[in-house]
């Protein structure tokens, strides 16, 4: 291979020889130095010496490498100077190539300095865009889902109405696969529908089928076969669309497409899909192109034109040249049963938006056109065919089912990337059509502004070296036109959630409350819920006196558990299950559980009220502690070793304090917070940097004073939990709450709560509960085994099942959220209650499956709401549902990266060939437009704040379902080394220091935090929170 490239070009081989070399030579060091995996490259003493052994095969440059490495690591960026003069010691040639190692140098120290981003923002009133007046005007007679579902249940048995039928056949292609398949099974005999619509639904349901497994197999060698068996099934969609179009056409009586066959041609002979969609678009009342006089010598005659020379829809609507006529004329067409629907008259009313007549629908082209993009056999002619065809089918409807089609390959599912869109059009505008003659090929850039009137599609060639625009960058300008293509299809978006998600409740309807809470005796009425007894209205007398009852109870058991904690420090060698005042406040204080449990069988609201929502955090914080006690006495896992950590660490930190405080005569804030007594402020680079500097000087530094006492104190203090029978139960729940909890305020509070002290435990036996669970961003989803020690004890000494959802790595809202509905589905088949446990980015996705599940078909919200079963609560451990900062600062970074990377081609253009330019750009296009690519940044843009928003924004769940949350904030001592650059990366780009590595503590929450609208409400008020734990949020890993 080096010798092939020497004979292409000689500086590119050596080039490539000194790359393998070093290649080699780095796994040689990792295989001496016994580097086995990227975790034993930490910390950075260690990379610091393999960084310089690599560079000059000894040690000597490890004092100058640690700095340049604890910079990165504090978050500041790369030293640019210092590593060139590294560079420029250790490497032969490197005056040779310094202006490509200052390119490559300055975009390494991009890539890991800290980015300046929009901080998140608080947005009111963010209606679902279904409820937006400006898209509802264009709704027209297109149906909501609601009305879809009431029109199937509605007279079961007798037949649909015609009009009925129709409308929902029209609406099919947009509906998700559930949807058909609930609306095929709740109207199964024949006679229900009109035949014609009836073949319409069922074959669309058998393409989504075939487009649903195509989805997630696309791509690469082992799926090279599918492009042929795409081709089979789309060639049929593709003349079935047009079947279904002709009866529609207002011109059909005089349309010459509408004869058996043309004058010219057999009868015996049937037209082919393509030459039918071309004649379509030939007779169609718009300019006509006009060959030039070569290509009338090539093709014959205009009178002898065969079917070969027929531009195809998609190679007519490019050459186009009246765009702004076609911009009037195509925007809108007439709605599915009718010209006569269309009111864009006179009348002042707004246009109907037309869902055209392919039995493909936006979401299915997207996905086809896609898996054909990221074909590993481009040039085939099969695959090119394939594509073609699915433009054509695409020029064949209103523009903008074309730019829905667009919209759904940014992000499958329909949240909406630009990057992951920009991506797709740099492989849509360089499309392989060299299967096709010059005359037959389509000017991609014409036929996208055909279908973007107003936008200008950029040229590559124009952004090369030497073209008009090479100063800017081809990436940014395209990246801008898929932004725009996005907000072009918010009205699709709004379509699309009008017609696939059922809305219990407009954006004015009040929010449900407790009976107590209300201003007035009656109920305020749930909708979704009037059909499940469990939450049905019961007297209000009834209510009253339960809730009077319950407050008794918990007072009387608060007065009796502070005579109890007052015995247990008169004799603190003694159990709680020995002092009759311990059991007496033990027996009130299940008097009071079950009280409080009286009240949620009256109201499942009850939980909203104060009092109510105080006393279930106070007992949700206490059974936390009374787990890690249990724990630790019983000895499970590593929990007495980790215990004996977390306090070392914080002891250390106190004396930290204290010693800063003897010596500045005050201490330091947080992150930036300035010292009262002398105004200094703190570095930002650590949360506690000047406290973190003194604690490595306490744990360097020998213990002080006499040797035999102060020795044998520092011993007892390392293994506190590790004799935890050489401790009071009191001494072991105070070592706990210091150790776990970060909030002052609230350790004050836990220490001071009878319910904490009294250690009441859950009474024995099996629950009838199952959890669904769906962990975070890196998951190996069903095989996983975050928490799996933890769920197994608790399916073998509680009975609950565990059912880990198959989530995937990076995935989409809606990827990850069909795969927890699969696990709720499974769940469901138990005939038990559940519950949804997220963690990271599954609690997005969990809420998102729930959301989907409420707004879905009948059979998908009783799995919701079935009576004695259905989801009854929310745990939430370290969410990112409201995202996190990394997001818009990675999304601003690698925005950059990307344009840098793009300069760094242009100066080398003048060193290559146009066919090596050409080979490199094909290879960079099909990287970034592979389905591994799209699927991360569909993934991505949940941590990013137009994703986030689109999320809150349509979601909609239960009012009757408390939310308990565990969130964390990170200090020096619970945080790993791993994790010590990330962390600073986002204390500096957020401005605080009060986050787990990942997620701020503000935000890790079980309710939106900047998108406020009804259903936010709605969560707040569900939110049960939960104290504030000293971790990391990879912890539970």
């Amino acid at each position: 291979l080096l010798a092939v490239l020497n004979l292409i070009n000689k500086d590119l081989e050596r080039l490539a020889r000194y790359v393998l070399t070093r290649a080699w030579r780095a796994k040689d060091i990792f295989d001496k130095e016994g580097v086995t995996d990227p975790g034993k490259l930490i910390p950075g003493h260690r990379m610091a010496r393999l960084a310089s052994l690599f560079l000059c095969g000894d040690t000597s440059q490890v004092d100058e490498i640690l700095p340049i490495i604890q910079r990165v690591v504090a978050g500041n960026g790369l030293d640019v100077v210092k590593t060139k003069d590294l560079l420029s010691k250790n490497m032969e040639n490197y005056d040779e190539w310094a202006p490509e190692l200052d390119r490559a140098v300055r975009w390494v120290d991009t890539a890991v300095s800290p980015m300046d981003a929009q901080k998140p923002y608080i947005e009111h009133h963010c209606p679902p865009l279904s409820e937006l007046p400006s898209y509802q005007d264009h709704f027209g007679s297109i149906p909501s889902a609601r009305e879809i579902y009431d029109k199937l249940m509605d007279k079961q048995q007798l037949p649909l109405d015609a009009k009925v039928s129709s409308m929902i056949a029209s609406c099919a292609p947009y509906m998700t696969l559930p949807q058909i398949e609930f609306v095929l099974k709740a109207r199964r005999r024949p006679s229900d529908w009109v035949p014609d619509d009836l073949r319409r639904i069922r074959y669309v349901y058998s393409i989504k089928r075939k487009v649903q497994d195509i989805s997630e197999s696309y791509g690469g060698l082992s799926f090279l076969p599918q492009s042929f068996f795409v081709s089979i099934f789309l060639g049929e969609a593709t003349r079935a669309s047009l079947r279904a179009s002709r009866r529609n056409d207002a011109i059909a009586a005089t349309d010459p497409t509408e004869l058996p066959w043309p004058a010219n041609e057999s009868p015996g002979r049937r037209a082919s899909t393509l030459t039918r969609l071309r004649r379509r678009r030939v007779y169609a009342p718009q300019p006509n192109y006009l060959p030039s006089d070569s290509e009338r010598g090539q093709y014959g005659s205009a009178d002898q034109l065969t079917e070969e020379a027929y531009l195809s829809p998609a190679g007519r609507v490019a050459s186009q040249n009246n765009m702004a006529r076609r911009a009037r004329t195509n925007s809108y067409r007439a709605p599915m049963d009718g010209p006569s629907g269309s009111s864009d008259a006179g009348d002042g009313r707004a246009s109907t938006y037309d869902l055209g007549d392919s039995l493909l629908g936006p979401q299915d082209v997207a996905i086809l056109l896609q898996a054909g993009l990221t074909s590993s056999t481009k040039g085939s002619t099969v695959v090119q065919l394939n594509q073609r065809m699915l433009l054509d089918l695409m020029a064949s409807q209103p523009r903008n089912f074309a730019v829905a089609v667009l919209a759904e390959i940014g992000t499958p599912g329909g949240q909406g990337s630009p990057r992951g869109l920009c991506s797709a059009l740099m492989a849509l505008l360089e499309l392989d059509q060299s299967s096709f003659t010059k005359f037959h090929r389509i000017d991609m850039h014409s036929l996208l502004e055909s279908w973007l009137p107003g936008l200008k599609i950029p040229v590559r060639e124009d952004y090369l070296a030497g073209g008009r625009w090479a100063r800017q960058s081809y990436y940014d300008s395209l990246f801008g036109v898929a932004q725009s293509i996005i907000e072009d299809a918010e009205i699709y978006s709004a379509v699309k959630g009008h017609i696939q998600r059922v809305r219990h409740h407009v954006e004015t309807d009040p929010i449900p409350l407790a009976k107590e809470l209300t201003a007035h005796a009656d109920s305020i009425g749930i909708d979704i819920d009037s059909s499940n007894p469990d939450l049905q209205a019961r007297p209000a007398d009834k209510l009253t006196q339960a809730i009077d009852y319950a407050k008794e109870r918990i007072a009387a058991a608060d007065n009796q558990g502070t005579l109890a904690v007052a015995d247990m420090f008169k004799s603190p060698n003694m159990s709680v299950t020995d002092l009759e005042s311990c059991v007496a406040a033990t027996e009130l204080y299940r008097a009071a559980f079950e009280a409080c449990a009286e009240v949620r069988k009256i109201d499942k609201l009850a939980f909203q009220a104060l009092w109510f929502k105080d006393f279930f955090r106070r007992n949700y914080d206490a059974l936390m502690i009374k787990s890690v006690y249990d724990n630790i006495v019983n000895d499970v896992d590593n929990v007495r070793h980790w215990m004996d950590a977390l306090r070392r660490g914080d002891i250390v930190l106190k004396r930290a304090l204290e010693s800063l405080t003897h010596s500045t005569g005050g201490l330091f804030g947080l992150g930036g917070e300035v010292n009262e007594s002398d105004g200094h402020q703190t570095p930002p680079g650590s949360p506690f940097p000047h406290v973190v500097k003194a604690a490595e000087n306490i744990l360097r530094s020998p213990f002080q004073g006499p040797p035999g006492p102060l020795e044998h104190a520092k011993a007892a203090e390392d293994t506190f939990f590790a004799n935890p029978e050489d401790r009071t139960e009191q001494e072991i729940i105070d070592a706990i709450i210091d150790a776990l909890f970060f909030v002052e305020e609230e350790r004050e509070v836990l220490r001071n709560d009878p319910l904490t002290r009294l250690l009441i435990s859950n009474p024995p036996g099996e629950y009838d509960f199952t959890i669904v669970c769906a962990f975070g961003v890196i998951t190996e989803g069903e095989k996983g085994a975050e928490l799996g020690a933890a769920l197994l004890r608790l399916e073998k000494e509680r009975g609950v099942t565990a059912i880990r959802s198959d989530t995937g790595n990076a995935r989409s809202f809606e990827y990850n959220a069909s795969k927890i509905e699969d696990a709720i589905e499974q769940a469901d088949k138990l005939g038990k209650p559940f519950g949804l446990l997220g963690y990271s980015q599954g609690c997005a996705n969990a809420l998102m499956a729930e959301s989907l599940l409420l707004s879905g078909s009948p059979r998908q919200q009783k799995m919701l709401m079935s009576h004695g079963k259905g989801l009854v609560s929310r745990q939430m451990l370290f969410s990112a549902a409201n995202g996190s900062m990394h997001g818009p600062s990675s999304n601003v970074k690698v925005q950059r990266l990307i344009t840098m990377a793009e300069a760094g081609f242009k100066y080398q253009q003048g060193y290559c060939s146009r066919a090596f330019i050409s080979s490199v750009l094909e290879t960079l296009n099909s990287a970034m437009d592979s389905a591994g690519f799209q699927k991360f940044i569909g993934g991505a843009e949940t941590f990013l704040p137009d994703g986030n928003r689109a999320f809150w924004r349509e979601a909609q769940h239960l009012p009757h379902v408390p939310t308990t949350v565990l969130r964390g904030v990170l200090e020096e001592h619970t945080t790993p080394e791993s994790l010590d650059m990330v962390s600073n990366l986002l204390t500096k780009q957020s401005g605080s220091p009060h986050h787990d590595s990942q997620v701020h503590m503000y935000d890790a929450v079980g309710h939106p935090v900047y998108t406020i609208n009804r259903n936010g409400r709605v969560l707040e008020k569900s939110d049960m929170g939960g104290a504030v734990q000293r971790t990391h949020h990879w912890c539970i890993l």
